[in-house]
């Protein structure tokens, strides 16, 4: 799939060629982790891909375990990266042993993006011969969710929308919401409900109402932590710095 991230491998080696200097590269999206049993889709021919805000979710799981007074590598979290696209991971010592595919396919439904839907209306769609397999995708990453439903991406919008009685606005809030609940909850599970906390992190982090419903579905599971924003610039200084001083392998491909 094509996504801006995919450009960083590019720079950094022009960077570190053009100034003569190591380059990194620190959690990038496809950074996979999975357990075995993660992988299994249901369907032999599609394998579930660990895709999602990698980098994001790590550096607040090591401030979580920090905040805490835990350890890292013994930490076990639920993090929910809530942006233009939502990643729900399980995270043990770091690592994530399961995650929605925030890009296309399973998981709530974002801002953008449409998240896991009902099979026989996507094959409905990919038959009509309205769309081509470009369009679909584009259609379902880039231009479903809270745009396709209300007009916006902007979840402060929508929050505007909502204080001035627009009750369709307030479903369908509501119902993202229901849906980050939802696979948090899954994704509880599959810790066996052993953790030390839900995390919640990424842009829509900064809204108190969605924190507050969110919170509300979800505390009867673990300690709830917040930690607004993404932070990658801050995340990708860090790791290099951890890369340089020896603190993780550092590896080649």
């Amino acid at each position: 799939a094509n996504h801006a991230s995919n450009l960083g491998a590019l720079m950094a080696d022009k960077l570190a060629k053009e100034l003569s200097v190591p380059a990194y590269i620190a959690d990038p999206i496809t950074t996979d982790e999975f357990i075995p049993v993660a992988r299994i889709s249901g369907v032999p021919e599609i394998e579930r891909k660990c895709r999602a805000h990698a980098l994001n979710m790590k550096a607040v799981a090591r401030k979580a375990a920090e905040k805490l007074g835990i350890e890292h590598a013994e930490s076990r979290f639920v993090v929910a990266h809530m942006g233009g696209g939502i990643s729900v991971g399980a995270l043990v010592g770091g690592k994530i042993h399961d995650v929605n595919d925030a890009l296309l396919g399973m998981g709530p439904f974002s801002p953008e993006r449409a998240g896991a839907l009902p099979l026989a209306g996507v094959l409905k769609l990919a038959y009509c011969g309205d769309f081509s397999q470009e369009q679909l995708e584009r259609k379902f990453s880039k231009n479903s969710g809270l745009k396709a439903y209300l007009g916006t991406t902007d979840l402060r919008e929508v929050e505007k929308m909502i204080a001035a009685g627009d009750e369709k606005a307030r479903l369908i809030n509501d119902a993202m919401i229901y849906q980050i609940a939802k696979e948090i909850g899954g994704m509880t599970a599959t810790l066996d409900g052993q953790l030390d906390g839900i995390i919640l992190t990424g842009g829509m982090a900064y809204s108190d109402r969605l924190i507050a419903d969110l919170t509300h579905k979800v505390k009867a599971f673990g300690t709830v932590l917040t930690f607004p924003g993404e932070g990658e610039l801050e995340a990708l200084a860090l790791a290099a710095c951890r890369a340089v001083n020896g603190l993780e392998v550092v590896l080649e491909y």
